[in-house]
C-alpha cells in the first residue's frame, strides 16, 4: 500500500524525490535535532495521481487525519480550537527549487471562532486579527482564485481611511473591519462565503498547492530551467511559530556566506515584528542581522551556531528561513542557496580551502553557463537608463554604439575608430563582416537559433533578437518604436543578457575574467580589488582542475588567423571546423561568380586559379597561428547560389539599367546563373560533396592551397597538422571518389615538392544515412566529424531558417520541446544516430578519430552526452571554449 504522509521527523535531505526538497530538509533539520516547528509532509506521489486522476488519493485524508492528530497530541492543541487553536501553513515543495511559482497559505484553521482563542493565548488582539486578515487574503487569492489585486485596493482604502501608511499601523478595530470586507470580497467574487471548517481549510489549501503545479508561471519557469513537467509537488503542513507577537519576535532570510559575492561571513535580513512574507513582499524596510544580535544576542548566537552546522553538514552555502517567537528560535527551511555565477566560483574554491569538498566536487558545484556570464561585459547598473524596447536575450553582453543599418557602414565606421551597433530586421551570412565590426547586433526579428543569434554568440557578441516593436527601415535608415525614431548614427545600448534595448550611452564594466581567459592570471589580478582578484583566481583554479581531469579534447571553429590566435589563447586544442566558404565572402566574391559563370573548362580553371594564392595565404595564416595543433579543414560546403547577388535585387538592377540605357550585361549574366542555379531546398540540393562531383577543378583547387600552405609552414620549421573534411556525404562511393582524386592530387604534389603530407581525410557525418551507414564510410574515413546543426536539421526534417518563427514557440509551449532541438541535442533522436554511428564506425576502423563541429559543441548538456557516447573531442565557437573545457571536465568527475 502506497503511503502518501510523512512526519518531518521520518525523512531526510536525500528524499527530495518523495519529499520534495523543503519537506526533505524539514525532516533533515529535525533529524539535526535543529528547533523545526512539528508538521508533516504530503509526497509528491500523492500529487502525481491526483494530477492524473483529478481527484486526491482515497487513503489520502485518512493519512493526513492521523498526522494531523499525533501533530495536535504532541502540541496540546487541536486545529481552529476556540480556546487555544493549533494553526498550520501549507507551504508547497518541489524537489527543484521553483522560487514564487507555487502556493503557500499561513495561519490555516483560523475562523470568527478559533480567532477570539487565539487573542486569549497571545494576549494580542492586533496580532489575531491581522493573522485572520491574512489567512482571507492567501485563501482567497490562493485557492478561491480572486485576483489579490482586489485585496490589495481594498486593504490600501482602509489605509487611508485610517490615516496610516501601511496596515502595520492598523489597530485591531481597523484589521477587524479589514477581516469583514476581505470577507464580503470572497463572497461576492467566488460565491461561497469564507469556510469556517479548519479540516476543510486544510484540504482545500492542499489541493490548491497540487494545482498550483500547473500553473501557466509554473509551467514556463519548468520549461526554462529545464525541469520535468511529470515530477509533481509536496505538500508541508507545518504549525505555525509567529514572528508578528510583538518586539520580542521578528523573521528573517539568512544565508552563510554572501551569494552575491561569495564572501564570506553570515548574511541576511531581519525584520522584527513581522512575519516572512513581509520580508519578501517589501512592506517595510528590512534590518541586517545586527538588528538581531542587537535585540536578542540569545537567539543570534544561536542562529550563528545553527547556520555553521547547517554549513557543515550540507558542505555548501545555506538559505535558510526562521522566525523568532517571543525570544524562541525556529528554524522554518534551508536548502543549498542559490547564488550569483561570481559567488559560485568563490564559494567552491573557499570550501576546498576549507576542507569541506575536493576539487572535484567544486568543479561539479559550478557550470558552464555560470562561466560564459562572467566572460560578457555588463552595463553599469548604477548608470541611468531608460528601456525602450525588448527582445530575445540571444547572445549575452552589454554594447553601446551608433545604430548603423547595414554592414557596409558598420564596417567603414568601425575601421574609423566608431562604436557601432547593427540594426538589421534579420541578417544573413552577407553582414558577416558588419557583424565582426559591430560591438553588438540588433534584429527586429528572429530568434534564439537564428542567424543572428547563433554567429553572435559564436564570436562572443552581444546580441539582441526578434525586438519586434522595432520597426527597421534600411532605405530610410532609421529605426523606429512607436513614436521614437532611432536615426543612424544615433547612440543606443543592448543588453544580451536581458534583451532590453535603451537610448543614449549606458556605462559598459569590462569582464575580468574574460581579461584572465587572454591574458593570463597575473594580468587579471593585477588590481587593488581584492573581490576581483578572488574571483579569477577561483576560476583559474577550477579551470586548470578540469583541463587535469578532462578526457574530451576541445577544438574550436576558426575560419581566420585572429580567432584560431583568440582561441589559441583561450585553450583551444586544435581547429575542429575551419569553414572555406567565409574565404569566398568581400572582395573575392567576384572570382567565384567567375567559376559560376565560366562557359568553358578554361575560363572556371583560370577563375580557380586566381582564387587559389588567397585560399593559401588564409590557410598559411592559420596553420601558423596553429602549429602543431590539429586543423580540420572543411572543403566547400554551401550551395553556389549563396555567393551571387539576390534575384530580386538583380531583377531590380536590371530594370533600372535598362530605363537608364545602361549596360546591365553582366547583370543579366548573373541572374541568369541565379535562375540555373535556384532550387526549391537548398539546404538539400547541391552542396557539399556535390559541388565536388559536378564542378570540376573546386575541391582539387582548395586542397592544392591547402596542401601548398603546409608545405610553406613544414619549411619553415612548423608542424603543420593538416585534417580535411568532406562536407555532407550520405554514401560511401561519393566520399571513394572525391578521396581518390585527393589521393592522387596529394601524392603528385607531395612527389613535386620531395615532401611528405601526412593529412588525414574524413568527412563530416550529417545526414542520417550517413550515420546510419557509417561501417562503410569508415573504409575510406580516417575520422568523422558529427555536423550537428545539419544533422539535426535532415533528423527533424527542419529548415532551421524557416521553423523557428513558425511554430517552434508552439512547440514549446504545448511541450513538444522543452529546448530548442538546435541549442541543446536531441539526445533521443539525433543522439541516437550518433550513437549507431560511433559503434558502427568504430567496428570497421577502430582507431577513428571521432568529434562533434556543431552549434552543440559548446552547449553544456550536450557535451555530457559527447563524453559519454565516447566522442574524442568537441569543437566550438572561440568564446565557448573556456566553456567546454569546464564542462568536459564536470562530466569526467560526476
Amino acid at each position: 500500500m502506497t503511503k502518501y504522509v510523512y512526519d518531518f521527523s521520518e525523512g531526510d535531505k536525500d528524499q527530495k524525490d518523495l519529499l520534495g526538497g523543503k519537506g526533505a530538509n524539514l525532516a533533515e533539520m529535525t533529524k539535526l535535532g535543529l528547533p523545526v516547528p512539528p508538521g508533516f509532509t504530503i509526497s509528491t506521489e500523492a500529487c502525481r495521481e491526483y494530477l492524473v486522476a483529478g481527484v486526491e488519493p482515497a487513503a489520502l485524508r485518512v493519512e493526513v487525519t492521523m498526522a494531523l492528530r499525533r501533530l495536535e497530541d504532541a502540541l496540546g492543541k487541536r486545529l481552529g480550537d476556540i480556546d487555544d487553536p493549533l494553526l498550520v501553513s501549507v507551504r508547497s515543495g518541489a524537489k527543484f527549487s521553483m522560487p514564487g511559482m507555487m502556493e503557500t497559505v499561513l495561519n490555516v484553521g483560523l475562523n470568527d471562532y478559533s480567532v477570539n482563542g487565539l487573542i486569549k493565548a497571545s494576549n494580542n488582539e492586533r496580532f489575531a486579527w491581522d493573522s485572520y486578515r491574512r489567512l482571507i487574503q492567501m485563501f482567497g487569492k490562493t485557492v478561491l482564485d480572486i485576483e489579490g489585486e482586489i485585496f490589495a485596493d481594498a486593504l490600501q482604502a482602509a489605509n487611508e481611511k485610517a490615516g496610516v501608511a501601511t496596515e502595520v499601523d492598523l489597530t485591531a478595530d481597523q484589521l477587524k473591519e479589514v477581516v469583514e470586507t476581505f470577507k464580503a470580497i470572497i463572497q461576492t467574487h467566488s460565491g461561497r462565503d469564507f469556510p469556517q471548517d479548519p479540516r476543510e481549510q486544510l484540504d482545500l489549501a492542499t489541493r490548491a498547492v497540487f494545482d498550483s503545479w500547473n500553473t501557466s508561471r509554473a509551467r514556463l519557469y519548468r520549461r526554462r530551467e529545464r525541469i520535468s513537467d511529470d515530477l509533481g509537488t509536496a505538500v508541508n503542513i507545518c504549525s505555525m511559530v509567529f514572528g508578528n507577537l510583538g518586539e520580542t519576535s521578528g523573521t528573517g532570510v539568512a544565508f552563510t556566506r554572501d551569494p552575491a559575492s561569495g564572501k564570506p561571513g553570515a548574511y541576511g535580513d531581519y525584520l522584527p515584528n513581522a512575519q516572512g512574507e513581509d520580508v519578501v513582499a517589501g512592506i517595510r524596510n528590512t534590518f541586517s542581522l545586527d538588528e538581531l544580535n542587537r535585540t536578542d544576542p540569545t537567539s543570534f548566537n544561536e542562529l550563528m551556531k545553527i547556520m555553521r552546522k547547517l554549513e557543515t553538514h550540507y558542505r555548501d552555502l545555506c538559505d535558510i528561513e526562521f522566525t523568532v517567537e517571543k525570544g524562541k528560535l525556529w528554524m522554518l527551511q534551508t536548502r543549498v542557496g542559490k547564488r550569483t555565477a561570481a559567488a559560485a566560483f568563490r564559494i567552491a574554491t573557499q570550501l576546498v580551502d576549507e576542507s569541506l569538498i575536493t576539487m572535484d566536487e567544486a568543479l561539479i558545484r559550478v557550470n558552464g553557463s555560470q562561466l560564459a556570464q562572467l566572460m560578457f561585459p555588463q552595463f553599469d547598473s548604477a548608470s541611468p537608463s531608460k528601456i525602450v524596447a525588448s527582445g530575445m536575450a540571444a547572445s549575452p553582453g552589454a554594447a553601446v554604439g551608433k545604430a548603423v543599418f547595414d554592414s557596409a557602414t558598420a564596417v567603414k565606421w568601425a575601421e574609423k575608430g566608431e562604436r557601432v551597433v547593427l540594426v538589421r530586421r534579420e541578417t544573413n551570412p552577407d553582414d558577416l563582416e558588419g557583424m565582426i565590426a559591430a560591438t553588438g547586433i540588433l534584429t527586429a526579428r528572429g530568434g534564439k537559433t537564428s542567424h543572428a543569434a547563433v554567429v553572435a554568440r559564436g564570436m562572443g557578441k552581444t546580441c539582441v533578437c526578434g525586438a519586434d516593436a522595432v520597426d527597421v527601415s534600411h532605405a530610410e535608415r532609421t529605426a523606429t518604436i512607436g513614436e521614437l525614431v532611432i536615426n543612424e548614427g544615433d547612440m543606443i545600448s543592448i543588453d544580451g543578457s536581458t534583451g532590453h534595448v535603451y537610448l543614449g550611452e549606458l556605462a559598459v564594466v569590462p569582464s575580468p575574467v574574460s581579461n584572465y581567459l587572454e591574458n593570463g592570471l597575473a594580468s587579471a589580478i593585477a588590481t587593488e580589488n581584492e573581490e576581483i582578484a578572488a574571483l579569477v583566481t577561483a576560476v583559474d583554479r577550477i579551470l586548470k582542475h578540469a583541463d587535469s581531469v578532462r578526457r574530451l579534447k576541445v577544438r574550436t571553429n576558426a575560419d581566420t588567423a585572429e580567432d584560431s590566435k583568440w582561441a589559441r589563447n583561450l585553450g583551444a586544442e586544435g581547429i575542429g571546423l575551419c569553414r572555406t566558404e567565409h574565404m569566398f565572402l568581400g572582395d573575392r566574391r567576384v572570382l567565384i561568380e567567375r567559376v559560376i559563370l565560366a562557359d568553358t573548362a578554361d575560363e572556371r580553371n583560370a577563375a580557380l586559379e586566381a582564387l587559389l594564392p588567397m585560399q593559401q595565404k588564409d590557410f598559411e595564416e592559420i596553420f601558423e597561428e596553429m602549429d602543431s595543433l590539429p586543423v580540420t579543414v572543411r572543403l566547400l560546403d554551401p550551395p553556389l547560389h549563396e555567393f551571387l547577388p539576390n534575384r530580386t535585387d538583380l531583377m531590380v538592377e536590371v530594370a533600372l539599367g535598362k530605363e537608364r540605357n545602361e549596360d546591365v550585361s553582366r547583370q543579366e549574366l548573373l541572374l541568369s546563373a541565379v535562375d540555373r542555379l535556384h532550387e526549391s531546398n537548398p539546404m538539400l540540393g547541391l552542396r557539399g560533396v556535390r559541388l565536388g562531383l559536378v564542378v570540376p577543378g573546386l575541391f582539387p583547387m582548395q586542397v592544392r592551397a591547402i596542401a601548398q600552405a603546409a608545405i610553406k609552414r613544414l619549411r619553415a620549421g612548423g608542424n603543420p597538422k593538416v585534417e580535411i573534411m568532406i562536407p555532407l556525404v550520405g554514401s560511401v562511393m561519393e566520399l571513394h571518389l572525391i578521396r581518390d582524386e585527393m589521393d592522387v592530387l596529394l601524392a603528385q604534389i607531395a612527389s613535386e615538392e620531395n615532401i611528405e603530407l601526412p593529412f588525414s581525410i574524413g568527412t563530416m557525418i550529417e545526414l542520417p544515412r550517413a550515420a546510419l551507414t557509417a561501417q562503410r564510410i569508415a573504409e575510406a574515413a580516417e575520422f568523422f566529424s558529427f555536423g550537428t546543426n545539419d544533422l539535426t536539421q535532415t533528423t527533424w526534417g527542419f529548415s532551421r531558417d524557416d521553423v523557428e518563427a513558425s511554430f517552434f514557440a508552439t512547440y514549446l509551449d504545448r511541450g513538444i520541446f522543452t529546448v530548442s532541438p538546435f541549442e541543446s541535442l536531441d539526445v533521443d533522436g539525433v543522439g541516437a544516430l550518433i550513437k549507431i554511428a560511433v559503434e558502427k564506425g568504430r567496428a570497421t576502423r577502430p582507431d577513428i578519430k571521432l568529434g562533434v563541429c556543431g552549434e552543440h559543441g559548446g552547449d553544456p548538456e550536450s557535451i555530457k552526452f559527447f563524453h559519454e557516447v565516447g566522442l574524442d573531442y568537441v569543437s566550438c565557437s572561440p568564446f565557448r571554449v573556456p566553456v567546454a573545457r569546464l564542462e568536459a571536465g564536470r562530466v569526467s568527475v560526476s
